[in-house]
């Protein structure tokens, strides 16, 4: 649904509240017709907004009639002002995203049907312009259409995270984050885009149906180098990261590296707690770049064999090979991603279909723009598939950590606090688990260490 919330401009009613009709003027000329493409576009748009919309109803009404019953599986991890506490800020969380939600499909319906053709209209961006001005209006209003979302969340950070005790940032530092946030994005969007349309117009000259193919494994061994660069030049933008300090929680950490083979060159500690009061552990980066951050308010909550047992999860994942398969997955599906986009880019039935002019065939501006509005509806329905392996994924390192440190006691203990610190509602509607869930609910994953199933 990130396509949704873009921009708030008020136009004409017909295209908001009538699109899949024709549009007429005051004499009955007809002046709008959408294409069949639109058409099917616009259906899809509706029926994820109906379905989103129905799962967050339904998981409101399932939090809400637990409220005042607390379930007895649940009362050893909260007690009931807990309970009540997790419970509203899920229904909060869910009712606020319901209104971005609303917002979003409310303002699609003029961006898609009149902005973007009108953009196209007036800059009509060919094959045959600038690289750089074709580069620059793609990213210039790919970052205005994201501006409605800075007001989400600025209420997100100082409203509601604020009323439950989560938010630790200043207004300052909020609006120094999203200037630093969009300098970067814009500047590597603009440079990314530049090189993709340069590699498109010289490597097709010479293989004009598999130049995507060269041009997916340069951005695919980007993505890579960005992986390693990202702690050392991206993250410190933002964040503090300090080495761990000496002491039995380093000793006992290192240890558990070495002993499991991952072989850690440092752990660092980021100051998390600095904008929020939510706590996470990972590690980032591939080989020998690799490193363990933990955030400081982790380390706050929880004692050094729960922050153990929270490290052997993470290190589970890398010695069960999720790293690799993940990255497998992110090659078939981003090379799968550049041939439509090689397929598109020649297919003069897509940029008319989406309301454009067939003189802007072969132009990478429009293309990219028309992508980013339409195909989160078709790969929305893919959800439940990629988090099915993700839970899975979740259970097998769940299990690992058990073996690293010999129980389940202190995962489960680590889990338990995080979920109590960060709120988290143990007992989600079923569905919504399913659907929108990367990661098992805490009784499943108890359930399954207990009983050493995946």
């Amino acid at each position: 649904m990130e396509s949704f919330s873009l921009t708030f401009i008020t136009l004409r009613q017909s295209f908001v509240f009538n699109p899949l009709l024709s549009t007429f003027n005051q004499s009955g000329d007809r002046v709008y017709e959408m294409t069949e493409l639109q058409i099917i576009i616009v259906v899809l748009a509706v029926c994820q907004f109906l379905f989103e919309y129905y799962l967050k109803v339904l998981n409101e009404g399932h939090v809400s009639n637990l409220i005042d019953k607390q379930p007895e599986n649940s009362k050893s991890l909260m007690d009931q002002e807990t309970w009540q506490k997790a419970s509203n800020y899920s229904l909060s969380k869910s009712k606020f995203s319901r209104i971005q939600e609303i917002f979003g499909f409310i303002v699609f319906f003029p961006i898609f049907l009149y902005i973007l053709p009108k953009v196209f209209e007036i800059w009509p961006v060919t094959k045959i312009d600038s690289i750089w001005w074709a580069s620059f209006v793609a990213t210039a209003l790919l970052n205005v259409l994201q501006i409605p979302g800075l007001f989400f969340d600025w209420y997100n950070q100082f409203t509601l995270e604020e009323k439950f005790g989560f938010n630790k940032s200043t207004k300052k530092l909020w609006v120094t984050d999203k200037i630093k946030g969009t300098i970067l994005g814009f500047g590597l969007s603009y440079l990314l885009l530049a090189l993709l349309i340069w590699m498109y117009r010289t490597i097709s000259e010479a293989s004009p149906q598999y130049w995507w193919v060269a041009a997916f494994v340069v951005f695919f061994a980007i993505q890579l180098l960005l992986m390693v660069l990202y702690p050392k030049l991206i993250l410190p933008l933002f964040n503090k990261l300090t080495p761990l300090e000496d002491g039995e929680l380093k000793d006992r950490l290192m240890a558990l590296s070495d002993k499991t083979g991952f072989q850690a060159n440092t752990i660092e500690v980021i100051d998390g707690s600095k904008r929020s009061g939510h706590s996470n552990a990972y590690f980032t980066g591939f080989g020998r770049f690799r490193r363990i951050v933990l955030y400081d308010t982790l380390i706050e909550q929880m004692s050094i064999e729960e922050i153990e047992a929270v490290l052997a999860h993470e290190v589970g994942h890398y010695k069960m090979g999720h790293i690799p398969k993940r990255l497998v997955m992110s090659f078939v599906m981003g090379l799968a991603g550049f041939g439509l986009m090689g397929y598109l880019l020649q297919s003069e039935w897509f940029f008319v279909g989406i309301g454009l002019d067939a003189a802007l065939t072969s132009s990478f501006s429009p293309l990219i723009i028309g992508l980013s509005l339409t195909l989160g509806f078709f790969t929305y329905w893919l959800t439940p598939v990629s988090n099915l392996f993700s839970r899975k994924h979740e259970f097998e390192a769940d299990n690992f950590a058990k073996e690293a440190v010999g129980g389940f006691e202190p995962l489960v203990s680590a889990l338990r606090k995080l979920y109590v610190e960060n709120l988290s509602h143990p007992l989600p509607h079923p569905l919504l688990v399913k659907f929108h869930y990367s990661h098992p609910t805490l009784l499943e994953r108890e359930d399954s260490m207990k009983k050493g199933t995946v």
